[in-house]
């Protein structure tokens, strides 16, 4: 799991970020594509190795996802400072259903589903496919 503190972006952090799930999409492609972030979504629920990040008071917490041609970016903001989980998509788990949550190397979050995000999700949904295809499976019997 790689989570980077990006309140003030370090170029080595961006370095990493860029290696792991490509340079973000071009202008042309974040078009063609019909914007590659999320809305505002409401975080419900967080596993143990965010509870360190998230706020503890009653405060709502906040995150977006951005889309990267090999990987999604979660931004989490908390108590001033914004967080970004990075997963590529091999590594991503997403459950829709009550809620909708992305999973990745036992860690997840839990978001409130919204009406606003539900094209958002099948297009990272088509993104983590299109990712996928491109890796030769084996059976080895």
């Amino acid at each position: 799991m790689i989570i980077f503190n990006t309140t003030y972006t370090e170029k080595s952090d961006l370095r990493q970020i860029n290696h792991l799930l490509g340079k973000p999409f071009s202008f042309y492609q974040k078009l063609r594509l019909g914007g590659i972030g999320s809305s505002r979504l409401i975080i419900n629920n967080v596993s143990n190795n965010f509870q360190g990040i998230i706020n503890k008071v009653s405060d709502l917490n906040y995150a977006n996802i951005e889309l990267r041609p090999k990987g999604i970016i979660v931004h989490v903001t908390s108590q001033g400072k914004r967080y970004s989980w990075a997963i590529p998509y091999y590594k991503l788990i997403i459950f829709n259903a009550t809620f909708f949550s992305i999973h990745s190397d036992g860690a997840f979050i839990q978001m409130i589903k919204s009406k606003n995000n539900k094209d958002f999700v099948k297009k990272m949904i088509n993104l983590k496919t299109l990712s996928n295809e491109k890796f030769e499976f084996t059976d080895e019997n």
